[in-house]
């Protein structure tokens, strides 16, 4: 009984260069990784209604909006004022502000936009308004763009955040009681 030959081991070179180029590129893929950009989030935290006037052709409601904002990139973010659109039924109801400011990497606001809803347009609708108030139901729309830079090691990139809301609010005390959020980030890497 012949045994067959046992094949011989291979004799592996390893060196501490070829050990670090590997750990190098492993740190540089999980750089690239985390650092790819994330969409913000926003959430409607409260409304609260700050005055009610009432002229001879006009009725307008000042609202304070407290909305949470989360930026969840390893980069600060620089953002220039801008407005937000609030629609009721299709229609435009009303604006909402939005201040310039910054917000540093992966962290967490609370801002107030201040904003007015335009009485006479919600008069437009006022069948489907004193239905809402009955059934403790006003579901509202809302849009915005804003636009600004973050800043990567020595370089500043432009980016454009569209955000599209859906929100259902208890008419009488102003709760929020539903939701929907979506926000798309476009960044450009031309300066």
């Amino acid at each position: 009984m012949e045994l067959a030959p046992q094949p011989t081991a291979k004799k592996v070179n390893w060196s501490w260069t070829s050990a670090l180029i590997g750990a190098a590129s492993a740190t540089a893929a999980a750089a690239l990784i985390s650092a790819k950009p994330k969409d913000p989030t926003f959430h409607l935290i409260s409304i609260k209604l700050t005055s009610f006037k009432i002229n001879l052709s006009n009725i307008n409601a000042d609202l304070t909006l407290t909305v949470h904002v989360t930026n969840p990139n390893i980069t600060p973010i620089h953002y220039s004022s801008t407005t937000m659109s609030i629609f009721y039924d299709g229609s435009f109801l009303g604006e909402a502000h939005v201040k310039a400011g910054s917000q540093p990497p992966r962290s967490c606001r609370v801002l107030e936009l201040p904003a007015r809803l335009d009485g006479v347009e919600l008069a437009h609708h006022a069948g489907k308004f004193f239905a809402d108030v009955a059934k403790r139901e006003m579901a509202l729309d809302a849009k915005v763009e804003i636009s600004g830079t973050a800043k990567m090691l020595w370089w500043e990139h432009w980016f454009k955040v569209h955000v599209e809301c859906h929100v259902t609010v208890d008419p009488v005390f102003l709760d929020v009681i539903d939701q929907e959020n979506e926000s798309q980030l476009e960044l450009f890497l031309a300066s």
